[in-house]
């Protein structure tokens, strides 16, 4: 049987685990005094009983103190009582409610707002500027060696022999040629450019940079009377002496490409060049049509069945398909060859001046074509950079805008159907681009 007690009196069984049959006493715990040897003032510790240390009643008071009693008023506020109601404290902040007194953008507990402190604008215009800053110069950066990257360095001057001595200044030898490379049969019907294998020269012209200014551009039209020197083979190294052949300046090129050309307006000029730079048609045709057309204003009409030019006199918009049309006609000019060198400076003042506005260059959608168009058919000598190719163009648009002085090779009159050049002036012209001095010789 069990040995729980039966209930008596009121139903409830006391002492439950007591084998007593009596209810148990009311018991009380010890009252044990903490804070010190001697408790509170006026106590004594009780003898016999350690000493304890104090634990929390969950009230953030330790059990024994004196104002544990149920019948004492407590004050939460003061106690750190925390009855589980959120007051509006923002949690995590530091400094109570709303960022706690003075917070910035927040209260003081109590519902009111502190002032927002006012934006400090001198340091987000610092922030701006330079983030804008480095943003321009990881664009620039990525520009320069993307563009860099699609120069085709081919030409190497290196191989010239018997060279002049330089001067003052930079002069650039710069080459049309009737390169068919990278069109398609359509774009060569279109552009009536034939399909002839090989390339030739179809225009080329001197441009002088001068270190404190006064460029000069000068036209070399290709069927000049030139005496082909001594070279050495671009490709084969073989020496080839001095026959003292005479033929047109573009079979200099069509010989032996671009180390040949250089080779032979140096020995005929005696001016050293420093510089080598060719575009083809195709490339030609591109820019035109990447800057939106160039405005040309035509004195008089002409048409030209093998170039393709079909042109009324006054001012009219050539896209790249009549722009090349233009520059390669002179079958159609009174002059022939030097007619069409003049219009070849005429049309290149027009395209330089609009490939520079700032719709074209402020524009990513015009610039990045344009140059594209530019460099991917532009063929340069393997020591010339991009600030070598800006300078070309910049001069080249200074002189063609009247920055400088523009002309043909001085002539004194033909043989064979070859354009013969004055010797006498040639030199004289040379040696005023040497010494960077204004050229007052006049051309043909």
């Amino acid at each position: 049987m069990s040995d729980w007690p039966d209930d008596q009196g009121n139903g409830r069984a006391y002492g439950r685990g007591s084998g007593n049959t009596q209810p148990e006493g009311a018991r009380r715990m010890r009252h044990v005094q903490r804070g010190g040897p001697s408790g509170r003032p006026g106590q004594q510790q009780a003898a016999g009983v350690p000493q304890q240390q104090p634990y929390d009643d969950g009230y953030g008071r330790p059990y024994g103190d004196a104002r544990d009693d149920m019948f004492e008023p407590r004050n939460p506020r003061q106690e750190g009582y925390d009855s589980g109601y959120n007051t509006g404290q923002v949690y995590g902040s530091p400094n109570g409610p709303g960022q706690g007194q003075g917070g910035r953008g927040g209260d003081d507990g109590y519902g009111t707002r502190a002032p927002r402190p006012a934006p400090n604008w001198r340091r987000r215009i610092k922030i701006g500027s330079i983030s804008l800053v480095v943003v321009l110069l990881a664009v620039s950066i990525g520009t320069y060696f993307w563009a860099d990257s699609k120069l085709k360095r081919e030409v190497d001057l290196s191989k010239v022999i018997e060279r002049p001595d330089g001067g003052d200044g930079t002069n650039y030898l710069i080459v049309g040629s009737d390169s068919r490379e990278g069109m398609s049969d359509q774009d060569k019907k279109d552009l009536h450019t034939g399909s002839a294998a090989g390339k030739r020269t179809d225009s080329m012209m001197i441009l002088h940079v001068a270190d404190d200014g006064g460029n000069t551009m000068i036209s070399l039209p290709r069927d000049s009377n030139v005496t082909i020197p001594s070279f050495k083979g671009a490709e084969s190294g073989k020496l080839y002496p001095n026959q003292g052949r005479q033929t047109k300046l573009n079979a200099a090129y069509a010989e032996d490409g671009p180390e040949l050309l250089v080779r032979t307006v140096e020995y005929n000029t005696g001016l050293r060049i420093d510089h080598y730079a060719e575009i083809g048609f195709g490339g030609f045709a591109k820019i035109v049509d990447a800057v939106g057309g160039v405005e040309m204003d035509i004195p008089k009409g002409f048409k030209d069945e093998k170039s393709g030019a079909d042109f009324e006199a006054g001012k009219q918009t050539l896209d790249g398909k009549q722009a090349l049309a233009f520059v390669r006609t002179r079958y159609a000019l009174p002059g022939s060859d030097l007619d069409r060198t003049k219009n070849q400076q005429k049309f290149l003042a027009a395209l330089a001046n609009q490939a520079a506005t700032p719709g074209t260059v402020m524009n990513p959608f015009k610039l990045y074509p344009t140059m594209g168009a530019g460099l991917d058919t532009l063929i340069v000598d393997k020591d010339m950079g991009l600030f070598d190719v800006a300078s070309m163009f910049w001069a080249m648009k200074g002189v063609t805008g009247g920055d400088g002085k523009s002309m043909n090779m001085p002539l004194a009159g033909s043989t064979g159907g070859n354009l013969l050049w004055d010797k006498a002036k040639v030199k004289q012209m040379v040696e005023q681009l040497n010494n960077d001095e204004k050229v007052t010789v006049s051309g043909g």
